[in-house]
């Protein structure tokens, strides 16, 4: 009988798979937005790739997306 591994479920809700790797959203985007001029928090706006020294890991964290 071959047992599931269990996905990390905050991972799983952060990562995307993509044809080329994990997509994710950019961080400092959440909280604190008063201090962060305009431009900056439109630059941090749309998603970017995984690194591809951390690909290894998000595969780790969740096998199945």
């Amino acid at each position: 009988m071959k047992v599931k591994m269990k996905s990390k479920s905050g991972a799983t809700k952060r990562f995307k798979k993509t044809a080329n790797g994990f997509k994710r959203k950019q961080a400092y985007k959440s909280h604190i937005l008063t201090k962060k001029s305009p431009k900056r928090i439109r630059q941090l706006r749309g998603l970017t790739m995984v690194a591809q020294c951390d690909k290894a890991a998000v595969r780790r964290m969740c096998p199945y997306l």
